[in-house]
């Protein structure tokens, strides 16, 4: 009997795929990159079919290195890239254009023009996010403006809209089902988190014909059969969420009050509110964490859209290192002398400041400033932005009274260097995981227990492990210095709109 199960995690640069066994261990792995584009200023997109291929290329890979064939696998869970949005044809299937990236701000004066219409206080109270760039409903739209004849074929009912998610499980079930789940539907600007469902309003608000919507589902709800022809053997789809929601799982914070933190591409804090659906009255979102069995959890969410990727920055623009693991090693070297801020506003600035036309800026600069500086200024960053986060998070809510203990998890947690400085800006503890993959963890465990594979989630909570706690070392006076003058680096960056 089949007992291996298949986790997908479609990432911003990469598709990865993961094969654990029924003790929940890694028995095989594959990866692969993909190209990104951008086309101007503030624009990023991806190939459709580069993803499709990087993810099938990934799970050939991951069943070849485990010794496995599809036939061995019981199910499948899927994790991705939230709000990157994509339309397609029903009939071919062919897109009608690149996805465009949840990084991508080309819809930053559509949102201007709503705000200014006075609309963004019902997009919040409907939906818990904020009118910006980053979220799909303005992308949509933008697709079905500025693409010839793409609204006429929407209202026919020709085109069908989704998130990654969506359009893996399209392509995987050779369109058979059009699903999403209730976590990465919670991140489109069109759907009321408090009721659950496609809202006309908003609909009627973005332009969305509501025959271009897939149906949303549980996170562990029945998402369909892989077509044979896929992966040779048809395999059940039964775990989907959003990659910020599978680490909430992943990281078992399924408790009001916990926290977890994850550094990828992007940072993303989420506190787990349980089933009060907190409205933030510091610049974070409140979303769905996850929908289980019917019912919602919910969590104030704190985004920030660059962290991994100014190491990238370092590696791939600046070039002043081979890969990103160089990176720690630059910033133990740096100058302690010398306070260097990067405020990495590449792509503008996420919560709690939310300046689409912000961009990024360094400070502190002196002839004597190099690449250990410059390095130690791009970790340094995605520490401040996460006590941004966590500071807006308590003024929020406090329901649970308990000291701050931040479960971290991502590419950039092997980084010694920067979870310790993390612990100090924070003035809370670190704590690092020994299983780092806890976004594809999440994705798996919510297949493996639907269909009885794997533990509960009481008995799922239990098995977290920690490999290593990072405790503030920082005095009181180093640390209000160092965040002030982050602050006034901020400050500096701002737009002024």
């Amino acid at each position: 009997m089949a007992s291996h199960i298949l986790a997908i995690d479609q990432g911003t640069t990469s598709s990865r795929a993961l094969v654990f066994d029924r003790a929940m261990k890694v028995v095989g792995h594959g990866q692969k990159e993909f190209a990104q584009h951008f086309p101007q200023s503030g624009w990023v997109e991806h190939d459709p079919e580069d993803i499709w291929e990087s993810v099938v290329f990934s799970i050939r890979t991951a069943l070849k290195r485990a010794g496995l064939s599809a036939g061995d696998v019981a199910a499948i869970g899927i994790t991705n890239q939230r709000e990157t949005t994509l339309v397609w044809d029903r009939k071919s299937g062919k897109p009608i254009h690149r996805a465009i990236v949840w990084q991508d701000r080309r819809t930053t004066d559509i949102c201007n023009q709503l705000k200014s219409a006075g609309q963004e206080a019902l997009v919040t109270r409907k939906t818990g996010l904020l009118l910006d760039p980053y979220f799909s409903g303005t992308k949509v739209k933008w697709l079905l403006d500025t693409i010839e004849g793409a609204r006429q074929r929407a209202e026919a009912g020709e085109l069908a809209f989704g998130t990654v998610d969506t359009y893996l499980i399209w392509r995987l079930t050779g369109g058979a089902v059009h699903a999403t789940d209730a976590t990465n539907a919670s991140r489109t600007l069109l759907f009321d988190i408090e009721n659950n469902t496609w809202d006309d309003e908003l609909l009627a608000l973005f332009g969305v014909p509501a025959s271009m919507l897939p149906e949303v589902r549980d996170c562990d709800g029945d998402f369909g059969q892989t077509d044979a022809s896929v992966l040779g053997e048809s395999i059940p789809i039964r775990g989907v969420a959003g990659d910020q929601h599978a680490a909430v799982i992943g990281q078992a914070c399924f408790a009001p009050g916990m926290i977890k933190s994850t550094y990828g591409t992007g940072c993303f804090a989420v506190l787990n509110t349980g089933d009060t659906l907190v409205r933030s009255h510091n610049r974070l979102l409140s979303t769905i964490a996850y929908r289980l069995g019917g019912k919602t959890t919910y969590a104030l969410e704190g985004s920030i859209f660059v962290a991994g990727a100014a190491v990238q920055w370092l590696r791939d623009g600046l070039k002043i290192i081979g890969k990103a693991s160089d990176s720690g090693r630059l910033a133990i070297d740096a100058d302690a002398r010398q306070n260097v801020y990067l405020v990495p506003a590449f792509v503008g600035l996420g919560a709690p400041y939310w300046d689409a036309e912000a961009r990024g800026a360094m400070f502190g600069l002196t002839r004597n400033t190099g690449p250990e500086e410059f390095a130690r200024a791009a970790l340094e960053a995605v520490c401040y932005q996460t006590a941004d986060l966590l500071d807006a998070m308590h003024k929020d809510w406090n329901a649970h009274g308990a000291a701050t203990v931040l479960r971290v998890d991502g590419g950039m947690v092997e980084s010694d260097y920067t979870m310790q400085f993390l612990a100090d800006i924070l003035n809370a503890p670190v704590d690092r995981p020994h299983m780092l993959e806890t976004t594809v963890l999440g994705a798996a465990w919510l297949a493996g227990q639907a269909i009885g594979v794997w533990p509960d989630q009481e008995e799922f909570s239990r098995s977290w492990a920690l490999q290593c706690q990072f405790v503030p070392e920082m005095g009181d006076a180093l640390r209000n210095e160092k965040l002030a003058g982050w602050r006034d680096a901020v400050s500096r960056t701002l737009s002024g709109r």
